[in-house]
């Protein structure tokens, strides 16, 4: 056999015998998870059709290991989160829907314009729900994956999910993390808010017909104390030499209180009292500033990713016919990557600034020490936690 032809065949054969180990990995967990789950009240029936097709899905766990970390410039996110097809789209989706989204609100107190921009972040409005096989991926996380305990328990979830008749195992689709249908929701959730709105006795999400997911995701809202009625945040701007050092969420006060530091709406008036308040200001100085209120906690509940959370309230904003954001996001100007913040930590508490640990989270310590170094080189106290800040602290 040629040289090259007997390291192709010893390779194949390395590959094929580390297959065969995962494989029968695979099968001796999945033996070992059917006592577990029988504990938890799923009937060998149920977990007999569920595993029927079943196998190892690698892909499922390369990506789970192979996350990027979100450092996509926020321009660059919002542009596609409220870009103009979307809005576009949002509209039609309201009024094609408007019946069932009026019945919705009605119920829940949840606006059209809201469950609709979830929907259209989500899946963009049911066109890319996943097509993964759940059970598949959820028992692949779970065997092998970094998260072991928590994709085991949204297995247990899904299973019950079966077991209950809302789906069944070949229509049991969703993302490679488990997350399913229009809105996105994962099995625990789904189990704890999800709801049967047309009547027909299942919790059907997955259907072309949206109507009980966007049911769902209202009842979900109203269940975290959705205010119908209430922005999630008003866009603001700030007077000359603000003091940045209020812009946290630690930091509440109401709209009348804002104004008299010289706060206004982009309308030139006083911010409206929605209610208690907290200021804002994503990409620090340079960019739009917001005055968020009890439903930006809400929304966060869905996806804590501050990104996500300012999407889908624009992208609700706009859906219901508000205008673009005044300010402009920067151009270009990405979020740090994890070792780029240790660094950042790192550098500031060498210079003399301490942030009181070196763990990448920029919390309020850290951006304490920031806006203390930003007064010492005369630089907007704003603290906020930037590429151009690291460099100048190289």
């Amino acid at each position: 056999m040629h040289r090259r032809q007997f390291i192709a065949a010893g390779l194949s054969a390395m590959v094929a015998n580390m297959a065969h180990a995962q494989s029968s990995g695979f099968a001796n967990w999945i033996a070992g998870f059917r006592g577990r789950a029988r504990a938890a009240g799923i009937s060998d029936r149920t977990f007999a059709a569920a595993f029927a097709n079943v196998r190892y899905l690698s892909d499922s766990i390369e990506r789970d290991r192979n996350q990027a970390e979100f450092t996509r410039p926020l321009a660059d996110y919002m542009a596609t989160a409220a870009s103009d097809a979307r809005v576009s789209n949002g509209r039609d989706m309201v009024r094609r829907f408007a019946g069932v989204l009026t019945a919705i609100d009605q119920r829940y107190g949840v606006e059209p314009h809201v469950v609709t921009a979830v929907w259209g972040m989500e899946s963009n409005y049911g066109q890319r729900r996943g097509d993964v096989p759940l059970i598949a991926t959820l028992a692949t996380l779970a065997y092998d994956g970094r998260r072991g305990r928590f994709f085991e328990s949204q297995l247990i979830a899904a299973l019950k999910i079966l077991q209950n008749g809302d789906v069944t195992p070949q229509n049991m689709t969703g993302s490679w993390a488990g997350a399913m249908g229009h809105t996105q929701f994962i099995p625990t959730s789904y189990e704890a808010y999800a709801v049967d709105f047309t009547g027909d006795g299942r919790r059907d999400i997955w259907s072309d017909d949206p109507t009980d997911a966007l049911a769902s995701t209202a009842a979900y809202f109203r269940r975290f104390g959705w205010r119908r009625g209430q922005p999630w945040g008003v866009e603001v701007i700030l007077p000359r030499g603000f003091d940045y050092s209020q812009s946290a969420r630690a930091v509440t006060r109401s709209p009348a209180d804002w104004a008299r530091q010289g706060m206004r709406g982009v309308d030139g008036q006083p911010v409206r009292n929605f209610g208690n308040a907290s200021l804002i200001t994503p990409t620090g100085a340079g960019g739009p500033a917001f005055l968020v209120f009890r439903n930006f906690d809400v929304i966060s509940r869905y996806n804590n990713a501050e990104a996500y959370i300012i999407g889908v309230g624009h992208l609700g904003d706009r859906i219901r016919g508000l205008g673009p954001l005044r300010a402009s996001w920067p151009a270009g100007e990405r979020q740090l990557r994890r070792s780029e913040r240790r660094e950042l930590q790192q550098r500031l508490t060498q210079a003399g600034f301490s942030t009181q640990g070196v763990d990448g989270r920029i919390g309020p310590n850290s951006r304490a020490a920031i806006r203390a170094y930003q007064r010492s080189q005369g630089l907007i106290p704003d603290g906020h936690a930037s590429l151009d800040l690291l460099s100048r602290l190289r």
